[in-house]
């Protein structure tokens, strides 16, 4: 084929690290070192928002609470029970002309400790855990977690717990059967060979110095524990405590040109996105940041997508722009435009027979979109619209973005979902468009340095476009 014709005609995508300069270079690699140190003191959900709310404080943003009125360019934001938070920098339009809107999640798959968690056998002591989305069990064993989340005692007082972070802090972690004696459990199906219940996080061994004492073991941690932070075993049934990998980011491979993280699904993407909001000045029309709870079991619950808050949050800049009348809020949305910012399953070589090659997302060639997710005959999906698709492009392209369109998987294979069906319900134009993974819902993650910046500059232009 004539190499001229094949540029104008193919749509061939390469990887983005070709043509770039090393001023370019040097931008990509700054800000994914403040990724990766984000990432490390943001691995839950409740230190993600403390730690969005705090960046955005720094630039400019106020509570919507505390604010009587809004105009243009004013910056706000509202905390929903300290899991999920949503910002908002007001427009020149009026808000019933639509906004724009990118919308990511905080929550990664997890273990949570269960409502009754401690408990002793064999003189070790255990916290008894309950998984939290779609994990591979047998990934969470033997490998360091640490401890993260709040204890509210009755009386409302509120601890922060973080161990296994700091390098004198212990960590904890889930014993697997030696291969010696594995027999039986190789023989199982690898989703069988781990079983739910025995993700009992091994927390202590040493008995307490009462001879008469039963469960001395047991009683030994909560005496530690009592010491510590004040609190007694009955305390637990009031706390949200979550397992997460102690291990920090790291840059990956001989050419630091990777993250290897936890939680990247989806922080790489809220992350991005809050990055590209702060640098908005005063946008044509008013921009929306979501950073939402709960995605990974469904958006349920009154931090997720599913609840009525964001609605309120909408409404609240409704009435404080002096616009708000009967209705109005179904306006907004119907002409409202949004990327629901989530990750994508980058093709991997090594498990390329899950993949369509021609419809995949691939690590370093740029932000993927995918016009639909769902499982087999695209259940569940959304699935945008051919004219915001172009939209979209035209975006994208006009700013020299690198992107690509992509599937999660073949057809039959599997599936996935996200926020974007939630906000399509309302009438939104989205799409989903994120950052391709490779290992994603494993404790370590893989993405491209080059994709999470094409990422938070895909975000930025998406809000300054007209």
């Amino acid at each position: 084929m004539d190499e001229n014709l094949k540029k104008e005609l193919v749509n061939e995508k390469k990887s983005g690290w070709y043509g770039t300069t090393d001023e370019e270079f040097g931008k990509i690699f700054e800000f994914c070192n403040g990724y990766m140190d984000f990432l490390n003191h943001s691995k839950t959900e409740r230190e993600f928002c403390f730690n969005a709310k705090k960046l955005a404080e720094e630039n400019g943003f106020k509570d919507v609470n505390n604010v009587e009125n809004l105009k243009a360019g004013d910056r706000v934001y509202f905390v929903n029970r300290d899991k999920s938070i949503y910002f908002a920098i007001i427009g020149e339009q009026k808000l019933e002309n639509g906004l724009h809107i990118v919308g990511a999640h905080i929550d990664s798959p997890r273990l949570d400790l269960k409502p009754n968690p401690l408990y002793e056998d064999g003189e070790m002591a255990y916290f008894n855990t309950h998984y939290y989305g779609g994990i591979k069990k047998y990934q969470w064993t033997t490998i360091p977690l640490s401890i993260h989340g709040v204890i509210v005692k009755s009386n409302g007082e509120k601890i922060t717990v973080n161990i296994g972070e700091d390098e004198n802090d212990p960590i904890f972690t889930i014993t697997d059967l030696l291969p010696h004696l594995a027999k039986e459990q190789e023989a199982k199906k690898l989703r069988e060979a781990i079983d739910g219940e025995n993700l009992d996080l091994l927390v202590g061994s040493i008995p307490i110095k009462d001879k008469d004492a039963k469960s001395k073991v047991k009683l030994n941690i909560l005496k530690i524990l009592n010491e510590k932070y004040g609190i007694t075993e009955a305390d637990f049934v009031s706390s949200e405590l979550e397992l997460v990998p102690a291990f920090k980011a790291r840059s990956l491979g001989f050419d630091y040109g990777m993250v290897a993280a936890y939680g990247q699904d989806d922080k790489v993407c809220s992350y991005t996105a809050l990055k590209a909001l702060m640098e908005i000045n005063i946008p044509s029309k008013t921009t929306i940041c979501i950073l939402s709870d709960k995605e990974e079991i469904g958006s349920m619950g009154n931090t997720g997508m599913e609840s009525h808050v964001f609605d309120y949050f909408v409404s609240e800049l409704l009435n404080k722009t002096g616009e708000n009348r009967p209705n109005l809020l179904e306006k907004v949305f119907c002409y409202s435009k949004m990327l629901s910012s989530d990750v994508d399953a980058g093709f991997d070589p090594l498990y390329a027979s899950v993949s369509d090659k021609t419809n995949a997302g691939f690590l370093s060639k740029g932000i993927t979109l995918n016009k639909y997710t769902g499982a087999r005959g695209k259940s569940g999906a959304s699935d945008a619209n051919a004219e915001f698709v172009a939209w979209v492009r035209n975006v994208f392209e006009a700013n020299n973005i690198k992107y690509q369109v992509s599937e999660l998987g073949r057809v039959d294979v599997g599936g996935g979902g996200t926020i974007a069906y939630i906000l399509a319900n309302k009438g939104v134009d989205v799409i989903d468009c994120g950052v391709p993974v490779l290992s994603m819902h494993a404790p370590y993650e893989v993405t491209s340095k080059f994709d999470i910046y094409e990422a938070y500059k895909a975000y930025k232009a998406f809000w300054e476009k007209d």
